[in-house]
């Protein structure tokens, strides 16, 4: 395929690039989306998002110089172009496999990544605290926010906006509109009005004559006041950006993203002639360039493997996700209650809602990437009298952990969450592993944690949480495709607290939390053929744990080993060992306590990963047989 990537073969760095004309782009455009294509229908990833951006980010680095000028990515997702542009497109293959380039940016990974992210509307706050530094210091770069329309519904983005307009340091907001609603609006009117604020001029003009009018007497100021007045009406009549303008930062745009000559003139004029605080609007379209990513931007957003000629995904499932039986559960109570109602944080499809959304349309609630709101907005119905379910990822469920505490645990309201992609994520990596909400949650009072080893546990642990709990209940649930036991009957409740014996043993007791169960059952069966006989537990809850039944097992065996998919550091297996030092029980049993260590795990498939840290079945097996001296 080399021999066809012409252009995008000779740039290495930033500054192979600017060695380009500007007419040269629009075909380094095109070879950037055939490489972005080929590899990701390979291998999987955020296609959609990263084409949407082939230009924009192709006129950025044309314009800024990285890593001296930083460039920040909101999310990250959308940074494989700019990965390409960086000296990591020989590297690209390796695209989120073990021990190769992550699929977000990453400082530790390259200078030309400024900050690490992936989680939504940090990029703005990040830049100010760069700005800010930069001056303090003397320095005279230039700092590039790059946001998307989605992320600037996070309560994060407007707390920058807000404190970034009060400011005079100088930096660049680069919203990336991928949505067609404010195109629409504006049109050749909107273009006409920003090739004039950005011709210099114009801007010259209109920077004497108002300075001139400043100094003349209170006729002039008048003039001013009134000038000030009519612009603002005109504004917010025909350019879509006053609200920023308001916000204190300068507006430009819109701008046609799949132009680089457009950007570049503009992002140029903006370098040279704009002080201050700007934002540039620049409009672009997700899975520009391959009709399938245009077409169902959704499906295309982070896949995996697929047929570059059909756009048909290569791996088909056919067990269902816990994520789908949740959403197929919750559908099937709310049939019947219609106090129920679902709550997401813009994941209908990845955390299963899609389907309650169309059959309960007055009962669903997305509330765009503004987690801290989708739980405080939970707080006040379950406060007049519905039944709120959030469904959250893990590692998103984190930035909403206050309003969690305060507006939810607080008066002990009846809220249940459920939570999806808990444990390693695989691919995605550290920003995206669910490993610490047992950790965080354990520590709030009165509340009720699950963790379902199969689709059934999942059903039982919903009816149990709608119906047999009080207060905020916690379910929490890996990505991917559940045990493929069959799923019959209606709903039943769980006994609260209580945990399910699956195998009575004598040697040691493993007690699995969730999903591990699994490979816990597999680990035992090894231990069999050692002549180890080891008893297995599917503890079910997290919190609480039912005191006389773990009282029992205390005083019956001498070695007990807990398994979890969360980090040790506060996770399940603390939560036993302090229940052994409440029990008081004589002599105390010794716990070895397997999960994922203390520290941030890197990207790679799960069973990889298992397998690196030692929590694969064969591995389980032998850590056993260590801690109990029968090697």
């Amino acid at each position: 395929m080399t021999d066809t990537l012409k252009l995008l073969a000779s740039i290495q760095s930033p500054a192979d690039l600017k060695k380009l004309p500007v007419s040269a782009l629009p075909g380094l455009s095109a070879e950037i989306r055939a490489f972005l294509v080929d590899v990701v229908s390979r291998q999987g990833g955020h296609l959609a998002s990263s084409l949407g951006v082939v230009e924009l980010t192709v006129a950025l680095h044309y314009c800024f110089d990285s890593p001296r000028d930083k460039i920040i990515w909101d999310v990250g997702h959308q940074a494989y172009v700019h990965k390409m542009l960086t000296g990591r497109r020989d590297r690209f293959h390796t695209l989120r496999q073990y021990g190769g380039i992550s699929g977000f940016p990453r400082v530790s990974e390259n200078p030309c990544d400024a900050l690490s992210s992936g989680h939504a509307s940090t990029s703005i706050s990040a830049g100010l605290g760069m700005a800010i530094a930069r001056d303090r210091r003397g320095e005279n770069h230039h700092v590039v926010s790059v946001i998307g329309d989605g992320s600037l519904s996070g309560g994060l983005a407007f707390e920058g906006l807000n404190n970034l307009g009060a400011q005079s340091t100088r930096m660049i907001v680069v919203l990336n509109d991928n949505e067609m609603s404010i195109a629409k609006n504006v049109g050749a009117l909107s273009r006409y009005l920003t090739r004039i604020i950005t011709d210099r001029r114009f801007n010259k003009i209109k920077t004497e004559v108002w300075e001139l009018l400043g100094r003349l007497s209170n006729v002039g100021k008048g003039i001013r006041d009134l000038v000030h007045g009519v612009d603002d009406a005109l504004k917010h009549f025909v350019i879509p950006g006053k609200l920023f303008e308001d916000f204190g930062l300068r507006y430009f745009g819109p701008v046609d993203g799949h132009n680089c000559a457009e950007m570049i003139e503009l992002f140029r004029f903006v370098k040279d002639q704009a002080p201050g605080p700007v934002l540039v609007h620049v409009l672009t379209k997700k899975g520009k360039g391959y009709s399938f990513a245009e077409d169902d931007s959704t499906k295309f957003h982070g896949v995996g493997s697929f047929s570059k000629q059909t756009g048909d995904l290569l791996k088909t499932r056919t067990i269902p996700t816990y994520s789908e039986v949740f959403g197929r559960t919750l559908e099937e109570l709310a049939r019947t209650d219609r106090d129920i109602v679902a709550i997401t944080a813009a994941m209908p499809d990845g955390t299963g809602l899609s389907g309650f959304r169309d059959r309960f349309p007055d009962r669903f609630f997305d509330v765009g990437i503004a987690e801290e709101h989708a739980v405080t907005f939970a707080a006040g119905l379950a406060l007049a009298g519905q039944k709120p379910v959030v469904a959250l990822y893990s590692t998103f469920l984190q930035r909403a952990f206050d309003q969690t505490v305060h507006d939810i645990a607080l008066d002990g309201l009846h809220v249940v969450f459920c939570v999806d992609r808990a444990g390693l994520v695989g691919d995605d990596g550290p920003t995206h592993h669910g490993m610490f909400d047992l950790s965080y949650l354990r520590a709030v009072p009165g509340v009720t944690i699950m963790a379902p080893s199969n689709e059934n546990e999942l059903r039982a642990m919903l009816h149990t949480a709608l119906y047999r709990c009080a207060g905020p209940v916690f379910i929490r649930y890996p990505r991917g495709s559940g045990t493929g036991e069959p799923v019959d009957g209606p709903c039943t409740s769980l006994e609260n607290g209580k945990p399910r014996v699956v195998r009575q043993r004598a040697d040691v007791a493993v007690i699995a939390a969730g999903a591990f169960l699994s490979d816990g059952a597999k680990a035992c069966d090894i231990l069999a053929k050692e002549g180890i006989s080891a008893a297995l537990i599917d503890a079910r809850f997290v919190k609480p744990l039912d005191t006389a039944f773990y009282a029992e097992l205390f005083s019956a065996f001498g070695r007990i080993v807990t398994l979890e998919s969360n980090s040790i550091a506060g996770g399940f297996g603390g939560a036993v060992l302090e229940e052994i030092a409440r029990s008081g029980a004589q002599p105390p049993p010794r716990v070895l306590c397997l999960g994922y260590p203390d520290s941030f795990i890197t990207h790679g498939t799960v069973d990889q990963l298992h397998r690196e840290l030692g929590l694969d079945p064969a591995a389980i097996a032998s850590r056993i047989q260590a801690f109990i001296g029968r090697r």
